[in-house]
């Protein structure tokens, strides 16, 4: 039986997969994603530093890494749930919620990293480090889905006729 051949995966297909929330047709989430992922691999990698050069430098420079993952984290995250919940072809889709949930533990990971690190420096090694490898496994997680979302659904994508 070909993927074709299902009615489900055809009904599935009829959805439209436009962007709800856009600039000039570029969806927002798609564009927003990459300032906490860059900022999740940023604050693992200032506790790998502070960790190898003991320089307080990189305590906070992590400080202000987590607090900027956790923040525009949950601005993508606000982006990403109207764009599920107002979009039908995206709701329908399991990735999409997949990806949602592997997203909000990010966002919490992040979250309790900051926190940790707002209330006590001092337990950035070993318990901020342990957080932030959580947090980049999270990021990979929601990553992958986010990926099949676009590469494999066409969520995001603007296709006309001319191409």
């Amino acid at each position: 039986m070909k993927p074709s051949d299902s009615p489900v995966i055809e009904k599935v297909a009829e959805e439209s997969v436009a962007s709800a929330v856009a600039v000039a047709g570029h969806p927002l989430h798609a564009m927003s994603v990459h300032f906490p992922i860059a900022l999740v691999v940023a604050t693992l990698g200032c506790d790998l530093l502070l960790w190898w050069s003991a320089d307080p430098f990189w305590l906070r420079a992590g400080l202000w890494a987590s607090g900027g993952a956790f923040l525009a984290g949950v601005g993508a995250g606000l982006v990403g749930t109207a764009e599920l919940l107002l979009v039908a072809g995206i709701r329908i889709r399991v990735a999409s919620w997949t990806h949602a949930v592997a997203a909000m533990m990010l966002i919490a990971i992040a979250g309790t990293n900051w926190g940790l690190r707002l209330a006590d420096p001092a337990a950035v090694l070993p318990y901020g480090l342990m957080l932030s490898l959580l947090a980049s496994v999270f990021t990979g997680v929601a990553g992958w889905h986010g990926g099949k979302l676009v590469f494999d659904h066409g969520i995001g994508l603007i296709i006309s006729e001319e191409d």
